[in-house]
């Protein structure tokens, strides 16, 4: 991991972006601490940090407020990053059939959510690995965001991660129904039940079959940005019961 850059916010918090690899990354750590602070990912949406910046930070100010270091990393296929292309025909695929009022074939959320996660997984991972030895971050580790089979990989493979907050917000491929019989942590799930881009019955089969005992579904009308304010502020009491 190598830092690029570093400011102090008007609040106090530690913003520091990272490369990791090729793989650019930002870390905000709270202003002070008396102890190592607990980790939570933040997983972008697949449309770049650069135009999801405004968003993550404050998602990680909040987060920081309540003694939390909050970390980010590009997604594969995101930003400058190499583009996927089987991916990026996946995605026009998907367009042209939603323009065309067709049905969104398994084939095509396959081939453009699977090769995300394959690819995302093992990142984030790396990244746990270089992040938890820094100075003043400690267990344990909870995930935040989408796309939210990354994240029902990453709570079956990942054992570090203790929790997670999950944004149903985008489509599910078949597979993931059978892994996420195996998560079994403490789940906070998000979902915009009027959100234009997202198979809501899916959403609510893939909350069924969680393995976990403990799972809640916060479920609120609007589309997929219009999250309300006292969502987020679940998602943040969720965090505070499960990792601190």
């Amino acid at each position: 991991m190598h830092f690029t850059s570093e400011q102090r916010l008007d609040d106090g918090v530690l913003e520091r972006e990272f490369t990791l690899g090729e793989i650019p990354g930002v870390l905000w750590t709270p202003a002070s601490a008396s102890a190592p602070s607990p980790l939570i990912l933040l997983s972008p949406p697949p449309l770049g940090l650069r135009k999801t910046y405004p968003r993550l930070a404050a998602r990680a100010r909040h987060a920081a407020a309540d003694g939390f270091a909050t970390a980010t990393i590009e997604l594969p296929g995101s930003g400058d990053r190499p583009r996927l292309p089987a991916a990026e025909q996946a995605l026009a695929d998907l367009r042209r059939a939603m323009e065309a009022g067709e049905p969104v074939t398994d084939e095509i959320i396959d081939a453009l959510i699977l090769p995300l996660v394959d690819k995302a997984v093992p990142e984030w991972q790396t990244a746990l690995d270089a992040l938890l030895p820094l100075p003043g971050i400690g267990g344990p580790v909870g995930y935040s965001g989408g796309v939210i089979s990354i994240g029902t990989r990453l709570a079956v493979v990942e054992p570090r991660i203790a929790a997670a907050v999950l944004f149903a917000g985008s489509f599910v491929p078949r597979a993931m129904f059978e892994e996420a019989r195996h998560v079994t942590i403490p789940l906070h799930v998000l979902l915009q039940w009027d959100d234009e881009g997202n198979d809501r019955q899916a959403a609510l089969d893939l909350f069924d079959a969680f393995g976990s005992q403990e799972k809640t579904l916060n479920a609120n009308m609007g589309g997929h940005t219009g999250v309300p304010p006292h969502a987020g502020d679940a998602a943040a009491k969720f965090f505070i019961r499960h990792l601190k």
